[in-house]
């Protein structure tokens, strides 16, 4: 069985589904298996701390926007097929855009006692799906999981520098090249921020992969960039450089100059 079925047989374990033959087999596969039995674990934890979150009871129209939202999501990652459709997304998105009903109810609420107590309540939640999330970035065992967790990422209008730092050191050091494309993706959409352009341009320079150099070549390009054209004229006259890298760096180079 291979690490995608097995990962989803058991959160339909976890969940009480399947059929009796399956449920046996995922049996059988943590009584014998360690690895599968360490895979159980860290899925039934993510999953009984996600299920723990209280649900918010948002307005009427925060409520339809709420909804629509994530709809707008589930149709956009179909259309990519980037994304491994879990459970577990699910409930990240949901996080996602709880985090954003919680600031904008935020604002809507007074200084009386009663609505301090809601917002402390609130604050509560916010900081319990932000953890969720973070473990699901910071997740080494599955590949889908913390792509799940950069789909999540990509939706914050403004990551905090632990947020930051995690996506950086996933697209410098993570062994899956999906993985770094993702996670460079999503510091793409920060690239306004005078921190994360640095971590980008500092990491054309350690980059191995040529999927990896090409992609981050075409969004230092699309930033305007010009800083890296001495970077990429280097990169020209590497030996080690693939040809496809080469040729993307001196279309760069035309490009900035």
């Amino acid at each position: 069985m291979d690490k995608e079925t097995l990962e989803s047989r058991i959160i339909d374990y976890i969940d009480g589904k399947g059929t009796e033959q399956e449920r046996a087999v995922i049996e059988s596969e943590r009584a014998h298996n360690k690895t599968s039995y360490a895979l159980y674990e860290q899925l039934r934890e993510v999953m009984v701390t996600m299920d723990k979150v209280k649900p918010l009871e948002p307005s009427g129209k925060l409520k339809i926007e709420f909804e629509k939202a994530l709809q707008e999501e589930i149709a956009a990652q179909k259309k990519t097929k980037t994304i491994f459709f879990t459970p577990i997304f699910y409930r990240a998105a949901a996080a996602v855009l709880l985090v954003m009903a919680g600031v904008a109810i935020g604002n809507w609420i007074n200084n009386n006692k009663q609505q301090e107590k809601e917002l402390a309540e609130l604050k509560q939640q916010v900081d319990e799906n932000r953890r969720v999330m973070m473990a699901m970035l910071e997740n080494q065992q599955s590949a889908s999981q913390r792509m799940t967790g950069l789909s999540v990422a990509y939706q914050m209008d403004k990551p905090d520098d632990e947020i930051v730092s995690v996506l950086v050191n996933t697209m410098n050091e993570d062994l899956n090249s999906n993985v770094r494309l993702a996670a460079m993706d999503a510091l793409g959409k920060f690239s306004n921020e005078a921190a994360v352009r640095n971590e980008l341009i500092q990491s054309l320079s350690t980059q191995k992969d040529p999927i990896v150099q090409i992609a981050l070549i075409q969004l230092l390009v699309k930033m305007k960039e010009t800083g890296v054209v001495k970077q990429l004229e280097q990169m020209t006259k590497d030996a080690s450089t693939m040809k496809a890298v080469k040729d993307e760096a001196y279309s760069g180079i035309l490009k900035l100059s």
